[in-house]
């Protein structure tokens, strides 16, 4: 069967949600008396309906479960929903079944307002044509109904793919295709007991089963990160990470100069404080040989397997650095590095601005200065400009400017925002 659609239940298929449900149940148990249990307990929560769940798993009654259920989305919607990530992997199969024309789907037992919520939050929404559940009465949805539901909106043949018996028997029951995964909360045996069609372990063993073997997969994401030195790049950079593993992003992190074993050695010529004899234009095309080495030993590579690369530095340093900063022309920097990064570009672009006086005061107080921030305010106050002249003129919406004079908290909430915002341009442009 050639699968047109692909449905995917939430908890513990797209998403680690344990601890957000795990902490709201005990909350709701507690609240309505019923003590003594541990959060271990209560991952029999994850899958089937909350409002059964509470009925058949702690013995309330249907007074009991309606309050408790109650009382579980008083936590949940304040904190529980945001006590979650995505399992890593899943952009990069939404993104491969888009590339390859498939309508993708959320079917779950989650109230549907819960599912766009964290679908919006955790960056799944711009690969989805729908998200199907139940609404905040509706107590216990079947998830044969549901599964049913979004085969009619979207069509069919379908596959549904899932980590509980629950999601195999709504499949089944619809005549879809079903996948088990057993990276979620089921067990294998679970799976193949309901009769799920075909088992995935990891997130990627997915496009196995539901693409042919000759079908392309998307590329990663290549994101890097610009600023004068001390604008604060190392803090933004390591929540940056943080936030597309979140996400769900295999990331892989690099810098320049510097990359691989070879390319670390060009950094410490580069930026050794002994060098200095070191001529402008030597040190530009040590620049381009470190990101040439970079681009092929760790970039490319990574971008090929679907992950995100977060890279410290990238070309527009060197426009901005030796053609700005050295005078040597941003024009003729980037002819020099168009061979080095032979066509391989940034999706997005942090550019952390901050007044290069500034910036270079909190740099020099923080560690010792290499050969570069030795040099004269002139040399930073035209680096500036340059980085300032080159993204003024992009209009790709490549360049994410975030003002790095903020507090550091601040400074972060307006990168992420932004860089979800480009993550969803990129996202429809597939």
């Amino acid at each position: 069967m050639t699968v047109k659609t692909v449905l995917f239940d939430l908890d513990g298929t797209l998403t680690r949600s344990e601890e957000g449900i795990t902490r709201s149940a005990l909350y709701a148990a507690e609240k309505m008396g019923f003590t003594g249990h541990t959060q271990e307990e209560f991952k029999a929560f994850i899958g089937p309906p909350l409002f059964a769940s509470f009925k058949e798993i702690l013995g309330m009654t249907y007074e009991q479960a309606e309050r408790a259920t109650q009382l579980y989305r008083e936590r949940f919607s304040v904190l529980g929903w945001q006590e979650n990530e995505v399992y890593a992997g899943i952009p990069h199969v939404l993104r491969s079944l888009r590339k390859n024309g498939l309508r993708t789907a959320i079917v779950t037992a989650k109230p549907q307002m819960f599912a766009e919520r964290i679908a919006k939050r955790f960056g799944l929404a711009p690969y989805l044509d729908a998200i199907v559940g139940p609404g905040p009465e509706n107590r216990e949805a079947s998830k044969a109904g549901l599964v049913a539901r979004g085969i009619e909106r979207l069509g069919g043949p379908a596959v549904m793919v899932g980590d509980r018996k629950f999601d195999i028997e709504g499949g089944l029951a619809n005549g879809a295709m079903t996948v088990g995964v057993t990276y979620g909360y089921g067990t294998e045996e679970e799976l193949v007991a309901a009769g799920a069609d075909a088992i995935a372990h990891t997130p990627e063993a997915l496009l196995d089963i539901l693409l042919p073997p000759d079908a392309p997969c998307a590329r990663g994401l290549f994101l890097s990160m610009e600023g004068v030195d001390g604008c604060g790049k190392t803090t933004q950079r390591e929540a940056l990470v943080a936030h597309m593993k979140q996400l769900g992003w295999r990331v892989t992190t690099t810098r320049e100069p510097g990359g691989d074993e070879v390319a670390e050695k060009i950094r410490r010529l580069v930026l050794d404080p002994v060098n200095t004899q070191m001529c402008d234009e030597t040190e530009a095309y040590l620049y381009a040989a470190s990101r040439a080495q970079n681009v092929r030993a760790f970039i490319r590579p990574a971008l090929m397997r679907g992950e995100a690369v977060v890279c410290d530095r990238f070309v527009d340093s060197s426009i901005a650095y030796q053609g700005g900063g050295r005078q040597l022309g941003t024009q003729r920097v980037a002819a020099i590095n168009e061979t080095a990064v032979g066509g391989t570009l940034p999706d997005a672009t942090v550019y952390l601005r901050m007044e290069p006086d500034k910036a270079l005061s909190r740099r020099l107080s923080a560690s010792e200065p290499d050969r570069l921030e030795r040099e004269q305010e002139s040399f930073f106050v035209r680096t500036y400009e340059a980085y300032e002249a080159l993204y003024a003129a992009d209009s790709t919406g490549r360049v994410l400017t975030v003002d790095a004079s903020q507090p550091i908290g601040a400074v972060t909430q307006e990168m992420l925002e932004k860089v979800d915002a480009r993550l969803g341009e990129l996202a429809a442009a597939l």
